[in-house]
C-alpha cells in the first residue's frame, strides 16, 4: 500500500515538474543514454569531483581569511611566531590551521584537491590522447580541455601565492621577475597583477579576486561546456565485441553510470580526505612570513607548476643586448618555452595529425595505443620532456641528499632534456610494434596455456587455446593508421600528396585525400604520411615465429588432428612440428 502510494507521489511530482518546466520527454530520452563500462572512461570523473571538491572547501575557507597586506604582530596561538611582523593574510592562514575548528582539514583536504585537479586532468587528457579521442568530431571538446589544463596551472599558482609564507612568497617573486622580462608587455602585466614593484600592497587582494572570482567562474564555465559536449557527442569506446561507429555498448545512465559514478565521487570524497586527515601538506607556521631578503632550502613549487622551475634551473645565463633594451633569455625562454611546446603541442595535435593522415572521417571508436606507435611514442616524448624538467626542479635536494656536485646535475638535466624524449621514443615506438606482433601470434598460434605434452615420438608440443571472442574481437579492432591515397609504405615518396588545398577524396569515398600534388610541402607531407601512417604489423600475416618453438615454417602454431588427442587443434609443435597453420579468424 506505501509502495503504491509513494508511486502515485512519484508520479504527481515528476507530473508537476513536467506541466511546468516541460523537461519530461528530455528526462525520458537522456535517463537511458548509454555510457562505455571500460575503466579508463571514469578517469576523466576524478577531475571533476576534484574540483566540486575544491569549491566545498575553498567556499569554507574563504569565510576565515583575510585577503590582506596589511602588517601586524602576530598573536595567534602558534608560540614560536608570537610577536613576529607578519601580514594579515598570513596570520589568518595561522589562525585557520590552530584556531578555527576543522580548518587545517578544510585547508589540507583543499590542497590536496588541487593536486588531485590537476592530476587527475593531466591523467585523463593522457587516456584522451593515447587512444585518439581527440579525432573528429571532438577537437572542440579537446580544445577546451587544453584550456582548462591552462587555465588550472594558473588557478593553482594564485591559490598558494595567497598565504604569503616564505615559500609562496619566493614563488610569486619568480612569477613577478617573469612577467616584468616579457618584451613590450612585461610592464603592464605585471602592474595589472601587482599593483606596481612588487611586492607592493594589492598582489594578495589581486590574487584573491583572481582565485576566488574570475577563474573559477571560468573554470566552472569550461567545464560545463566540456561536459555538454561530452554528452552531446556520442561517447568513444573501445573496440570489442558488437562495438561500432554507429553504437555504443555498456550501461545506460540510470540506474548503471549512476550508480558508479555516485560511488566513485564517494571514494574520491575519501581518500582526499584521508589525506587531508594522514598526510601533512604546505605547513606554512614551519615556513615563517615572507620576507624579501629570505628564503627557504630546498624550496620547490607543487608539482604542476615545477617543470618551469626545473626550465629555470638548467637555462643558462643568456642575454640580448640590442639598442639599449636587454631581453633575459635565461628567464624569458624556461617560462615560455617548456609551456609552449606543451599547451601549443597538445592544441595542435589534432590538426596536424589530420594533416599528416589525411583522415577527415568521424571516429568513435577509440586506438589502442599500440595500435598507433608513433602517436604513442610522441605522447611518451612529452611526458619524458616534462618529466625531466619537473625532476630538475628538485636537483638542488637530489645533489644533497647523493652528495653530487649541482654543477653535474646540471650538465646531466641539460642532456637529459633533449636525450630522453628521443630515447622514449624509440623505446616505446619498439614496445608498440612488439605488442601488435603477440597479438598477431595469439590470433595465428593462439594463447599460451603453459601446458607441455609429449608425442609418441618424441616431439614436445605446447598447448595452445584460440583466443576467446571479447579478446579477438579487442584485437580485430585494429585498423590501419591512415595514410594520404597514393602513398605506400614502400613506394619510397614517388607519389606526392597534395598540400591540402582541393585534394580529392580517396577511393569509395573514404575522408581521405588522393596522392595529387607537388612541390617541397606536397613531398614532406608525402613523407610523413607514409611514415607515420599505414599498418604496422598485420595481424593476418607471418610474423616470423620459426625458430622459437612453434614449428618450422613461419605463422606456423596449430596442428591438426581430432580435439583431445596428440595433434589436435591447439596444441603447437615445439622443435620439429610439421602442423598446418589455422586459417585466421573471421
Amino acid at each position: 500500500m506505501s509502495r503504491a502510494h509513494d508511486r502515485t507521489r512519484l508520479a504527481s511530482t515528476a507530473g508537476y515538474l513536467d506541466d511546468r518546466l516541460g523537461a519530461g520527454n528530455f528526462v525520458k530520452r537522456n535517463i537511458r543514454k548509454v555510457f562505455p563500462d571500460h575503466w579508463s572512461f571514469l578517469l576523466g570523473e576524478i577531475p571533476l569531483y576534484s574540483f566540486i571538491i575544491l569549491l566545498l572547501t575553498g567556499t569554507f575557507l574563504t569565510l576565515f581569511f583575510k585577503a590582506s597586506m596589511l602588517e601586524i604582530p602576530y598573536q595567534g596561538a602558534y608560540e614560536p611566531l608570537r610577536g613576529v611582523l607578519m601580514s594579515e593574510a598570513y596570520a589568518s592562514s595561522l589562525e585557520i590551521s590552530f584556531n578555527v575548528r576543522g580548518g587545517l582539514l578544510m585547508r589540507q583536504m583543499h590542497h590536496w584537491a588541487a593536486l588531485m585537479f590537476i592530476g587527475g586532468m593531466m591523467i585523463h587528457m593522457l587516456r584522451v590522447f593515447f587512444t585518439g579521442a581527440y579525432r573528429k568530431p571532438r577537437e572542440i571538446n579537446w580544445l577546451i580541455g587544453v584550456a582548462l589544463l591552462a587555465l588550472s596551472l594558473f588557478e593553482g599558482l594564485t591559490g598558494y601565492s595567497l598565504l604569503d609564507d616564505l615559500l609562496s612568497g619566493a614563488g610569486l617573486r619568480i612569477t613577478a621577475g617573469v612577467a616584468q622580462s616579457l618584451p613590450l608587455v612585461g610592464t603592464w602585466l605585471t602592474f595589472f597583477l601587482i599593483g606596481g614593484e612588487y611586492p607592493g600592497d594589492d598582489v594578495i587582494g589581486r590574487f584573491y579576486t583572481i582565485h576566488i572570482l574570475l577563474l573559477p567562474g571560468v573554470l566552472l564555465a569550461l567545464i560545463t561546456a566540456h561536459m555538454m559536449l561530452t554528452w552531446v557527442l556520442k561517447h568513444t569506446q573501445m573496440p570489442g565485441k558488437g562495438r561500432t561507429n554507429d553504437n555504443v555498448v555498456g550501461g545506460p545512465f540510470h540506474p548503471s553510470f549512476l550508480g558508479k559514478s555516485g560511488a566513485y565521487f564517494m571514494f574520491t570524497f575519501g581518500i582526499i580526505a584521508l589525506l587531508g586527515t594522514f598526510a601533512q601538506i604546505n605547513p606554512v607556521w614551519l615556513f615563517g612570513p615572507y620576507t624579501p631578503s629570505a628564503i627557504g632550502a630546498g624550496s620547490q613549487p607543487d608539482f604542476y607548476l615545477a617543470f618551469l622551475d626545473g626550465s629555470l634551473r638548467l637555462t643558462p645565463g643568456w642575454e640580448i643586448n640590442f639598442l639599449g633594451f636587454t631581453l633575459p633569455m635565461s628567464v624569458i625562454l624556461p617560462a615560455l618555452a617548456p609551456m609552449g611546446i606543451i599547451l601549443a603541442g597538445l592544441a595542435l595535435y589534432p590538426y596536424a595529425e589530420r594533416w599528416v593522415t589525411g583522415d577527415s572521417r568521424e571516429h568513435h571508436i577509440a586506438e589502442r595505443p599500440r595500435d598507433n606507435p608513433h602517436r604513442t611514442a610522441i605522447g611518451m616524448s612529452a611526458v619524458t620532456f616534462y618529466g625531466v624538467l619537473w625532476l630538475m626542479a628538485s636537483n638542488d635536494v637530489i645533489s644533497a641528499y647523493f652528495r653530487l656536485s649541482l654543477n653535474t646535475m646540471i650538465v646531466i638535466g641539460r642532456v637529459l632534456v633533449f636525450a630522453g624524449p628521443a630515447l622514449a621514443y624509440y623505446v616505446t615506438y619498439r614496445i608498440c610494434l612488439g605488442l601488435q606482433r603477440r597479438d598477431a601470434a595469439n590470433l595465428s598460434h593462439g594463447v599460451e596455456t603453459g601446458v607441455i605434452r609429449r608425442r609418441p615420438t618424441g616431439e614436445y608440443i605446447e598447448v595452445h587455446v584460440p583466443p576467446n571472442e571479447s579478446i579477438e574481437a579487442h584485437i580485430r579492432g585494429k585498423q590501419p593508421v591512415p595514410m594520404l591515397a597514393g602513398v605506400s609504405e614502400d613506394d619510397g615518396g614517388a607519389r606526392a600528396a597534395g598540400d591540402g588545398a582541393g585534394d580529392d577524396e580517396g577511393p569509395g569515398g573514404t575522408g581521405v585525400p588522393s596522392g595529387r600534388g607537388h612541390g617541397r610541402i606536397a613531398r614532406l607531407r608525402a613523407l610523413m604520411s607514409r611514415t607515420y601512417g599505414g599498418e604496422k604489423v598485420p595481424l593476418d600475416g607471418e610474423n616470423g615465429h620459426s625458430g622459437n618453438g612453434h614449428g618450422d615454417r613461419p605463422g606456423e602454431g596449430y596442428v591438426s588432428g581430432e580435439p583431445g588427442t596428440e595433434g589436435s587443434e591447439g596444441q603447437a609443435a615445439i622443435g620439429s612440428g610439421t602442423g598446418k597453420r589455422r586459417p585466421p579468424i573471421g
